[in-house]
Protein backbone atom coordinates (compact mmCIF):
# COMPACT_ATOMS: atom_id res chain seq x y z
CA UNK A 1 0.00 0.00 0.00
CA UNK A 2 1.31 3.44 -1.32
CA UNK A 3 -0.63 6.88 0.04
CA UNK A 4 -1.23 8.78 -2.73
CA UNK A 5 -1.11 11.72 -0.80
CA UNK A 6 2.70 11.78 0.11
CA UNK A 7 5.43 12.00 -2.06
CA UNK A 8 8.64 9.53 -1.98
CA UNK A 9 11.86 8.92 -2.66
CA UNK A 10 14.03 6.26 -4.93
CA UNK A 11 16.14 5.42 -1.40
CA UNK A 12 12.38 4.55 0.24
CA UNK A 13 11.18 7.46 2.19
CA UNK A 14 8.14 9.27 2.15
CA UNK A 15 7.53 13.06 3.22
CA UNK A 16 4.60 14.74 3.78
CA UNK A 17 4.03 18.45 3.92
CA UNK A 18 2.30 19.56 7.26
CA UNK A 19 -0.29 21.91 8.42
CA UNK A 20 2.87 24.16 9.47
CA UNK A 21 4.55 24.18 6.33
CA UNK A 22 7.32 21.76 7.41
CA UNK A 23 8.32 18.10 5.88
CA UNK A 24 7.60 15.33 8.25
CA UNK A 25 9.53 12.19 6.96
CA UNK A 26 9.95 8.98 7.03
CA UNK A 27 10.65 5.30 5.16
CA UNK A 28 7.82 3.65 3.27
CA UNK A 29 6.28 0.08 4.01
CA UNK A 30 8.40 -1.68 1.00
CA UNK A 31 11.18 -0.31 3.03
CA UNK A 32 10.24 -1.64 6.37
CA UNK A 33 9.07 -4.69 5.07
CA UNK A 34 12.26 -5.91 3.25
CA UNK A 35 14.31 -4.61 6.42
CA UNK A 36 12.23 -6.59 8.85
CA UNK A 37 12.01 -6.55 12.73
CA UNK A 38 13.77 -3.34 13.25
CA UNK A 39 15.47 -2.92 16.59
CA UNK A 40 17.40 0.37 16.93
CA UNK A 41 17.24 3.90 15.06
CA UNK A 42 19.18 6.77 15.18
CA UNK A 43 17.37 10.32 13.96
CA UNK A 44 19.14 13.64 13.18
CA UNK A 45 19.05 16.03 16.17
CA UNK A 46 16.55 19.32 15.87
CA UNK A 47 18.61 22.12 15.01
CA UNK A 48 21.01 19.65 12.45
CA UNK A 49 21.05 20.72 9.22
CA UNK A 50 20.50 17.82 6.75
CA UNK A 51 20.55 17.81 2.91
CA UNK A 52 17.99 15.91 -0.18
CA UNK A 53 19.79 12.33 -0.85
CA UNK A 54 22.70 12.76 2.08
CA UNK A 55 22.41 10.22 5.42
CA UNK A 56 20.81 11.87 8.49
CA UNK A 57 20.45 8.47 10.71
CA UNK A 58 20.58 4.79 10.75
CA UNK A 59 18.17 1.58 11.17
CA UNK A 60 18.94 -0.97 12.17
CA UNK A 61 17.34 -4.48 12.07
CA UNK A 62 17.98 -7.98 12.85
CA UNK A 63 18.71 -8.78 8.94
CA UNK A 64 20.75 -5.49 8.01
CA UNK A 65 21.89 -1.71 8.56
CA UNK A 66 20.15 0.90 6.42
CA UNK A 67 21.03 4.51 6.34
CA UNK A 68 18.17 7.17 6.62
CA UNK A 69 18.46 9.64 4.26
CA UNK A 70 16.71 13.16 4.16
CA UNK A 71 14.24 13.87 0.91
CA UNK A 72 14.62 17.61 1.26
CA UNK A 73 17.23 19.97 2.27
CA UNK A 74 16.81 21.87 5.27
CA UNK A 75 16.28 22.23 9.54
CA UNK A 76 15.38 19.43 11.30
CA UNK A 77 13.08 21.25 13.81
CA UNK A 78 11.35 17.47 15.27
CA UNK A 79 11.81 14.29 15.86
CA UNK A 80 10.30 10.83 16.91
CA UNK A 81 11.92 9.62 19.83
CA UNK A 82 8.98 7.26 20.24
CA UNK A 83 10.94 5.14 17.78
CA UNK A 84 14.28 5.26 19.38
CA UNK A 85 12.64 3.83 22.16
CA UNK A 86 10.08 1.78 20.44
CA UNK A 87 11.79 0.75 17.30
CA UNK A 88 9.33 -1.62 16.09
CA UNK A 89 6.55 1.08 15.54
CA UNK A 90 8.31 1.87 12.44
CA UNK A 91 7.14 -1.88 10.92
CA UNK A 92 3.70 -1.66 12.64
CA UNK A 93 2.84 2.20 11.07
CA UNK A 94 5.61 3.39 8.91
CA UNK A 95 3.07 6.10 7.48
CA UNK A 96 1.75 7.26 11.04
CA UNK A 97 2.85 6.72 14.46
CA UNK A 98 6.21 5.40 13.02
CA UNK A 99 7.50 8.64 11.22
CA UNK A 100 10.83 9.73 11.61
CA UNK A 101 11.62 13.53 11.55
CA UNK A 102 10.66 17.25 10.34
CA UNK A 103 12.41 19.54 8.59
CA UNK A 104 11.70 23.19 8.02
CA UNK A 105 12.47 23.17 4.40
CA UNK A 106 15.04 25.42 2.77
CA UNK A 107 12.92 25.54 -0.66
CA UNK A 108 9.39 24.47 -0.06
CA UNK A 109 8.69 23.66 -3.46
CA UNK A 110 11.46 21.21 -3.61
CA UNK A 111 8.97 18.35 -2.56
CA UNK A 112 7.34 18.75 -5.80
CA UNK A 113 10.33 17.09 -7.40
CA UNK A 114 9.89 14.12 -5.26
CA UNK A 115 8.27 10.75 -6.43
CA UNK A 116 3.99 10.22 -6.81
CA UNK A 117 2.76 6.91 -5.52
CA UNK A 118 2.28 5.82 -8.73
CA UNK A 119 6.26 6.48 -9.94
CA UNK A 120 7.36 5.21 -6.45
CA UNK A 121 5.70 1.85 -6.74
CA UNK A 122 7.15 1.31 -10.90
CA UNK A 123 10.68 2.58 -9.14
CA UNK A 124 9.90 -0.52 -6.43
CA UNK A 125 8.72 -3.00 -9.06
CA UNK A 126 10.93 -2.15 -11.08
CA UNK A 127 13.55 -3.11 -8.15
CA UNK A 128 11.94 -6.86 -7.89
Amino acid sequence: MTPDHLKYTNEHEWALVTETGTIRFGITDHAQESLGDIVFVTLPDPGSQVEAGENCGEIESTKSVAEIFAPISGVVVARNDVVETSPETINADPYGAGWLAEVNPADPTAIDALLSAADYEAVVSAAS
